[in-house]
């Protein structure tokens, strides 16, 4: 397993999400302060591919500059922010689900053990 290929993808999606997040808190900015261009940006997000963070930012990029620029203002101030706590939380949160998981599995399984019939020994 090559852990330095994992993080590069795991920082793609990060990044991604958090652009996601940025566009979301935009929208709900201009809905209240500008809603023709909440409207255009909504509009835009649909048309665009929001799953690839920098696809849809060098697309936006084309189209309304202004925009995109407030976006990745956004989405810098969320990185800045989460930074020093996300590594610890997404830590404890995979041990703790993977645990879960387990313990629902072992559940399960005792389960199956104790509901099989006893069939008599074969003579």
């Amino acid at each position: 397993m090559d852990c330095k290929k994992v993080a590069k993808a795991t920082t793609k999606v990060i990044s991604s999400y958090l652009t996601y997040q940025a566009v979301q808190a935009v929208l709900e900015q201009l809905t209240e302060t500008n809603p023709t261009l909440a409207l255009w940006l909504r509009s835009f997000s649909g048309r665009a591919i929001l799953q690839d963070g920098e696809v849809y930012l060098l697309a936006l990029l084309g189209e309304n500059q202004e925009l995109a620029f407030r976006i990745m203002t956004v989405r810098e101030y969320l990185i800045e922010n989460i930074m020093d706590d996300l590594p610890e939380m997404v830590f404890h949160e995979i041990k703790l689900k993977n645990s879960q998981h387990r313990k629902q599995q072992l559940e399960r399984l005792s389960q199956l053990s104790i509901t099989e019939p006893n069939h008599p020994p074969s003579e």
